[in-house]
This record gives C-alpha cells, structure tokens and sequence, in this order.
C-alpha cells in the first residue's frame, strides 16, 4: 500500500506548532509494512486542500488528512474533502445527536466556564462529513474523523490523531518488510557496498549516517522476506557492523 499524508495547519506553517503527527503515522505505516510515498504540509485553504485530495486519491492507494476539523471558522478540512471527491457536506444526524448530548454534558459539569465565557458550539458544522463518509468517533475529541472512499480525515491534535489512526489501523497493512543493520563506519565509506546490493537484490536500500551518539544505519527492504535476508547477509560480509544501540541512548542527530 502506498500512501499520502497531508497535514493541515497554517500554525504548522508559521512555526508555532511542530508538525508530530506526520513522522507519528509514517512510523506506524512503516512498520505496517506499507509504504509513504509524499508528506505535505498545507495552509487552512479549502481550495488547496481540495486539489490535493482530488489527485492524490487516484494516484496513491491511501491518502490520509489531518488537522482543521472541528467546527471553527479556519476548520475546512472536511468540507475540502468532500469538495475534491465532489461529494455534498452533509450534517450527520447520529454525529449530531452525539454531539448535542455531549455538549449539554460539558455545560452541566462547567456552568461557570460557559457562564463566563459564552460559549458558542456550531453543533451543525462539527456534525458535518461528506456525503456517504463512514464517521471515524472517538471519547478524546469533539469532532469525528472520516473515511470517504481512499481518503481518512484525523484531527490534528496529536492523542486525537492518534486515537482515530488506531481505529483504522488494520487498513493499513502491507507487504513489505524491513531489516536495519548498524555501522560505525562513515556514510562517504559505504557508497561502493550499497550501490552493489541495490543492484544484486531487487530491495529497497536506505542509509542513514553517523552522529556522535549512535551509529550510521543501514535499512533494507522488500515485499519478499528471503531478498531481505540475503541482502542484509551479503552487507555484514562488506561492511563493518555494530550492536543496534539501546532505546535510552541518545537519539538527537
């Protein structure tokens, strides 16, 4: 499965909010045995959102959107959505009963706060999902996600995020497979060695050097197991390995 993921979010553009959830769901998607192939990172434009959706949809087998749900004026992702796959946006009467319950819940425990601050809820706009999208729900958030067709719309809030990924999860399984071998030797050392086995094994190479706190990693993969293997028995016998580095060690590079 070869997937997109485009995260929305003017506040990721500016800077003010690091952008998390893009290595969050690569890494869970990765280790699926999937693949991305594009990340994105957009504005709050309905129109951009949109045009992406429209041809990312027929060029990978999964696109996934996140951030700008809920039901604030600078929230279009959802109805961008259901603009690139020409569908209507529509109030889902279940979502919108659920939010209705939820809302009056949050003013019987916090009279004060919606005393004090005059709270506005758009019941309708956070109800709405294209038309024939299934409601991705969750307890965490306040506005559901959405599958519509190859398209999964999260929220941009990271537990939120999280927690609507979980969910689907298991669509996300694929063929390949991985195996990382470590080096101290130096990235510039290693050309001739991964050059040769891209060319030997029909996988998939990538190399990542040395900092001062770990060593230089080599990842290998492929949809067949045994190529894997191989190739990483044909690296050992090349190149000078190490011991994979504890999960405490230093990460920062």
């Amino acid at each position: 499965m070869n997937v997109a993921i485009v995260t929305v979010g003017d506040e990721i553009l500016a800077g003010s909010t690091t952008n998390t959830n893009a290595s969050w769901l690569a890494e869970r998607i990765t280790e699926r045995g999937s693949t991305v192939g594009r990340i994105l990172t957009i504005p709050d434009d309905c129109d951009l959102i949109a045009d992406y959706v429209a041809r990312w949809s027929d060029e990978f087998d999964a696109v996934i959107v996140t951030g700008g749900i809920g039901g604030t004026p600078d929230d279009v992702t959802v109805e961008a959505v259901a603009d690139g796959l020409e569908r209507d946006f529509i109030v889902h009467g279940e979502i919108r009963e659920r939010l209705l319950e939820k809302a009056a819940a949050f003013r019987d425990e916090n009279p004060e706060m919606v005393e004090e601050y005059d709270l506005q809820l758009d019941i309708d706009a956070a109800a709405s999902i294209p038309e024939g999208a299934t409601p991705i729900v969750i307890d965490e958030g306040w506005a559901p996600g959405c599958v519509v067709e190859n398209v999964y719309v999260f929220a941009g809030i990271p537990n939120e995020m999280q927690a609507m990924f979980e969910q689907v999860a298991d669509e996300f399984q694929g063929d390949a497979v991985a195996r990382t071998i470590y080096t101290p030797a130096p990235e510039g050392s290693l050309h001739e060695a991964l050059e040769a086995v891209s060319q030997r094994f029909d996988v998939s190479v990538g190399s990542y050097p040395r900092s001062e706190h770990r060593p230089g990693r080599i990842r290998v993969s492929s949809t067949d197991p045994e190529t894997v293997d191989e190739a990483i028995d044909w690296l050992r016998e090349r190149v000078e390995t190490t011991e994979q580095p504890s999960a405490d060690m230093d990460t920062t590079d």
